[in-house]
Formats: structure tokens, sequence, C-alpha cells
């Protein structure tokens, strides 16, 4: 139980990595990853049906994300359709396609084909099945992260961090921004996709509607993540995502398992979630605004204390001053005479 839930979180968290980089570093509402992700899974699972092998899969798997998001990049662009509604587009149309690779079919099982669950097993004899399968799983996730991680400290991430934060920053260096996002956005869903290929394995089949809620979910599991600690770090924005998604999925789990004790059912999971993202955005406002308080209130201190501090300097100079006028030595020789005003001087006489 407890190793199919952290199964389940890690291949989700390479889904959530995804959207992390479209929705926190790019900045970008990007919703394709509804259709990506279907698509993912559904050209993985063609691959391995056809015999091309698992390894095939999952790389055509993560191209075709890539061209996916590259497709919804390039309605941004060139069309300048606002991010959200180019994704939604892009969703739309990845809909009839999902279901052209499945043959026309809603769903396609794998089932007696060999998969990379299937494999692990093997690969990991000398433990139980279901603990090989999240030894193997825990080490795919770690070096996707790592990867990612890389590629942000190069200059290629920085950039993109860039794009994010400040758009005229790219363009003041000479970089075009719309190549950014074509980048940046087509690795977001091959990200996406790939989590889809690793999905359809884990469960033993591809749905045309597997994609359904992803975005709000991988918000979810973001913000989740963000309660745990926080870092401007890339190794550490990372790491929360995964344990967010992880957090997520045991959140569900434990739903489904003892939810009728409240009268919880699976229905009123999608409602749950958006509530879940609802306060978690009214929390993530509350700490701000009492940090942003916390940090007016400091600064007048500061302020106040640096003003006093001027005028406690102020008065010790003019007391110094006072003093130094005080100790002068005077010239004891000097006779001050008043002279008078009619008739010559007592020396003139």
């Amino acid at each position: 139980m407890i190793e199919g839930i952290f199964v389940d979180g890690l291949i989700f968290s390479i889904m959530v990595l995804g959207i992390l980089i479209s929705f926190r570093i790019l900045d970008f509402a990007d919703l394709t990853c509804d259709g990506s992700v279907a698509t993912g899974a559904a050209v993985a699972t063609m691959c391995i049906v056809n015999g091309a092998g698992v390894a095939v899969g999952l790389i055509l798997a993560f191209l075709s994300g890539v061209l996916a998001g590259m497709v919804t990049a390039a309605i941004h662009n060139r069309l300048k359709v606002p991010g959200l509604l180019a994704g939604i587009l892009t969703m739309t149309m990845l809909y009839s396609i999902n279901l052209r690779i499945l043959g026309n079919k809603a769903n396609v099982p794998l089932l007696r084909k060999v998969t990379i669950y299937t494999s692990m097993p093997e690969t990991f004899s000398f433990l139980p099945s279901a603990w090989a399968a999240l030894v193997g799983t825990l080490i795919f996730v770690l070096v996707i992260k790592v990867l990612i991680d890389v590629f942000f400290r190069t200059d290629l991430g920085l950039a993109l961090g860039a794009l994010g934060g400040n758009e005229q920053v790219i363009i003041s260096q000479g970089m075009n921004p719309s190549v950014l996002k074509l980048i940046g956005i087509g690795l977001s869903n091959g990200l996406i996709a790939l989590s889809g290929g690793l999905l359809a394995q884990y469960q033993g089949f591809a749905d045309a509607n597997l994609g359904q809620g992803m975005v709000v979910q991988g918000l979810a599991a973001i913000m989740l993540g963000e309660f745990l600690f926080s870092s401007n770090k890339i190794s550490l924005i990372t790491l929360r995502a995964v344990f967010g998604a992880i957090i997520y999925k045991g959140l569900m789990f434990f739903g489904r398992k003892y939810g009728y004790l409240i009268h919880i059912t699976p229905n009123d999971f999608k409602l749950l979630t958006g509530i879940l993202v609802i306060a978690s955005l009214l929390i993530a406002q509350t700490r701000s605004m009492a940090s942003s308080s916390g940090a007016r209130k400091k600064a007048i201190q500061r302020s106040m204390a640096n003003r006093q501090a001027e005028a406690e300097a102020e008065a010790q100079k003019a007391s110094q001053a006072v003093d130094g006028q005080a100790d002068e030595p005077r010239d004891t020789n000097e006779t001050i005479r008043s002279p008078r005003p009619d008739g010559p001087s007592e020396e003139a006489r």
C-alpha cells in the first residue's frame, strides 16, 4: 500500500516538474498539460503494443510532448494569442490526435506486454516486486531531477528563468524571447508526456481521457510543496515539487480509503482539489501580507533608530563644541580698555 502511494507520487512528480517549469519558472499559464499527458501515454502504449520497446516508447512520448508544447508556444508567438487560450486550443486538438494514435479507441490495454514495471522485478530481483517498482521509479525520477537542476544552471536555463522574471532583460541582452518560450514550453510538456508514458505502463493501459484535471492537480502539488520550505535554489525548488506530488497522492489515497467516514466519494475529489488550491492561495496571500507588514514594521523601526542615532550624534558634537570653547585659554596680558568718546587719552595727557 505505502509502496504504491510512493510509486504513484513519483510518477506524478515528473508531471509536476513540467508544470513547475511553465507556471512558476516561465510564468506561462499553459493548459496543454491535460492533452500532452494523454499523448505521452498513447504514444508509449502504442510503441509497446507494436513491439518498438519500452525505451523507444518513452523517448517518443517525451518528443511528442515537446512537439505539443512547441505548437502552443508557436500559436502564442505568431498569432499573439494569450498563453492560456493557446494552451486550450492545443489541448482541444490533442484529444482527437490521441484518439487517432490509439487507433480510434478510447483506451488500449497493455496486458501480457513487457513494460518497464514488468521488468523491474527482474532487474531488482533481491527485492519484493512492489519495492522493486518503488526503487526503479525513484532512480528514474532522481535522474530526471538532476538533469533539470543541471539544465537550469546553464546559460540557457538561466535565460529561461530570467524570461519568467522580466522579459525586457532578455530583450536587452539580445536574446529572442519567442525562441526561449518554444524551448521552455516544449521542455515542460515533454516532461508531462514522459510522466504519462510511465503512468500508462504502471496502471496497465492508456486512456484518451487520462489528462482531465491534471493542471489543477499539479498546481495543488506545487503549492503543497511550497509550504514545506522556502528557497530560491533550483535544486530545492524541484525537490519540494517532488515532495508535494507524493503528499498530494497520499492525501488522495487516504481520501479514497477513509473518505466514506465523512461521506466523501471519489466523485468529490476534483472539488476537493479545487478547494485545496484555493485554500493554498489564500494561505500564501496571507503569509505574503504578513511578511510585507513585518518587513514594513522593521523598516520603520530601522528608520527611527537611524534618526535617533543621528540626533544623538549631533547632540554629542554640539556638547563637544561647547566644552572646547569653555576650555580655551585666555591671554592674561590683554588689557581691555574702553575708549572715551571725547578728549585725549590719559597717556596723551
